[in-house]
């Protein structure tokens, strides 16, 4: 098979994946169910993943590759921190047109609370990495004077990382009624001294890039 071809098909598994994963979870859906779904065999799919563990990770690992190419695009190493708190919102608004990526993430990252469960490593280490990231940028709004008074950086960033994970659930049970992007723009706005969309601190972008090193 040539390299274009393989390619494509490995990109159609992990769309079958993505939508098997969200509607049946980890353990109820089935290498044959997304096989089927691409009209391949079991032994044609798991050509390509050797097993259903390293399918998911890979879905998981091409969402957050997805994730990053939001906040890269919002420069999310700029010292000021604006860049990462712009990007969580655009991400919030990219999330609304990919209702299915969301429901797998919320289905996975609850079953995923079980040692045993293969992406529990992968979630755990994702919270960890997402939690200092947020807070990074709020240490560095706090340094350019963006920060609202009495706001702890790494206090806020565990609220702001559950009230996005919180809304994410309440938005698939009410997409229209609950504004996903929205609310979280206005909480992360409440801690800063400055608008969120036209503040520029005039912090020089070319300092300190620890979070991208953190790699979010």
């Amino acid at each position: 098979m040539g390299y274009a071809k393989g390619r494509a098909r490995r990109e159609e598994i992990l769309r079958a994946a993505v939508t098997a994963f969200a509607n049946a979870g980890y353990s109820g859906a089935s290498i044959l169910e997304i096989a089927a779904a691409c009209n391949l065999t079991r032994a044609g799919l798991l050509h390509h993943f050797r097993s259903k563990e390293e399918l998911l990770i890979a879905v998981l690992d091409r969402r957050e590759e997805l994730d990053r190419d939001v906040f890269r695009a919002h420069d999310s190493g700029r010292p000021d921190g604006l860049g990462v708190l712009r990007g969580m919102v655009a991400l919030a608004r990219h999330n609304e047109t990919v209702p299915g990526l969301v429901q797998l993430y919320v289905v996975v990252s609850a079953e995923s609370t079980s040692p045993e469960h293969p992406a529990h490593d992968y979630v755990h280490e994702n919270y960890r990495r997402v939690r200092s990231g947020i807070a990074w940028a709020l240490r560095g709004a706090q340094r350019a004077g963006l920060l609202a008074s009495g706001a702890d950086p790494m206090a806020s960033a565990v609220r702001l990382l559950a009230l996005e994970e919180g809304l994410q659930r309440q938005w698939l049970d009410d997409p229209v009624g609950i504004p996903l992007a929205a609310s979280l723009e206005a909480a992360i706005s409440e801690l800063l001294t400055v608008p969120l969309w036209d503040a520029d601190s005039g912090a020089d972008l070319a300092g300190d890039r620890e979070f991208a090193r953190e790699g979010r």
